[in-house]
């Protein structure tokens, strides 16, 4: 069993008599619960096995080792897109709010789908889900990836400041420390110094970022229907 047959491999019918000890859903999600409460380096086929009292070995039966492991815990741990109403910004928005969650909630997650590598069901249901919410704008398909790629990078970045201070506000402590080095050091950046006091709309990354990716997007879509 390779890697593609993990992600997207049918899985068994239910057959009557006794149910089998393991699945790969069974595995993942322990391996997901490893992964959220200790990291990622945590999780290995032995310690897995050892978590649901079944050998190593037993777990080659259904997955062959680690990578295919994690990036099942990933495709999970993502699960499906949102169902999205209105019109190509409107769904882009909701879309954009409901993926963040999916990378806070298992910061792992961000380390786990970092490169080439082959993506799960899910994954692509969410790529799907913001392709075709741009259905009918005029954009070429290309620059519908791109504008997936580029949201995707903006909640990623968010993510990861999130996954780096996991016992506050993110922008909050940046500004802390910031404001501490430029009470001694102020003189010598003063257009940060005067941003800095300026507090009005602090600590709104997201909402910034998401709204000016859709302007530019829309600017491009009015554009191309003039």
């Amino acid at each position: 069993m390779d890697g593609y047959e993990v992600l997207w491999g049918a899985r068994p019918a239910p057959r009557r008599g006794p149910k089998p000890a393991l699945s790969l859903e069974r595995i993942a999600r322990t391996g997901i619960e490893l992964a959220d409460a200790e990291g990622l380096a945590a999780v290995s086929m032995q310690r897995v096995a050892a978590e649901l009292g079944f050998t190593k070995m037993s777990l080659y039966r259904y997955v062959p080792g680690k990578a295919e492991l994690v990036a099942l815990m990933a495709d999970l741990a993502m699960g499906a897109p949102p169902e999205l109403d209105g019109g190509w910004r409107e769904r882009l928005d909701a879309w954009t709010r409901a993926l963040l969650p999916r990378f806070t909630q298992h910061p792992w997650v961000l380390e786990a789908t970092t490169g080439p590598r082959l993506p799960g069901p899910n994954e692509l249901a969410w790529t799907e889900a913001a392709i075709a919410a741009l259905d009918g704008t005029g954009l070429r398909g290309s620059e519908r990836m791109d504008a997936v790629v580029v949201l995707v990078g903006h909640v990623r970045g968010i993510a990861q400041q999130a996954a780096a201070t996991p016992d506050g506000n993110p922008d909050q402590q940046l500004s802390s420390k910031l404001a501490e080095l430029l009470r001694e050091h102020g003189d010598r950046f003063p257009a940060l110094t005067n941003a800095l006091t300026d507090t009005e709309g602090q600590d709104q990354a997201l909402d910034f970022g998401l709204a000016r990716i859709l302007d530019g997007l829309a600017t491009l879509i009015t554009d191309r229907s003039a």
